[in-house]
């Protein structure tokens, strides 16, 4: 369930917002998701797995302050991100 070397390096050049960009608020937005879509379909064949259940909904609280900090900071900024990752509708 966690993100491999290689996928890491896909999210960090996708999202990051200059060249030597690897942790501001869009690039840990992108990995939280990957993160979470990954236990999520875990979760689907695993019902049982309360602890994961636990992990996951810790990991979609983080997510969802950061997303706010990004919003304080820019509506757009908010509005292209959530709009390349395909989250709250």
């Amino acid at each position: 369930m966690t993100l491999t070397q290689q996928r890491k390096q896909e999210l960090i050049t996708q999202y990051q917002v200059h060249e030597t960009d690897t942790g501001s608020a869009e690039v840990q937005v992108a990995m939280l998701t990957e993160r979470i879509n990954r236990l999520s379909q875990h979760l689907q064949t695993n019902k049982k797995d309360h602890s994961s259940r636990r992990g996951l909904l810790k990991l979609i609280g983080q997510r969802k302050r950061l997303l706010s900090y990004i919003q304080e900071g820019s509506r757009e900024r908010y509005q292209a991100l959530i709009g390349r990752l395909g989250i709250r509708g």
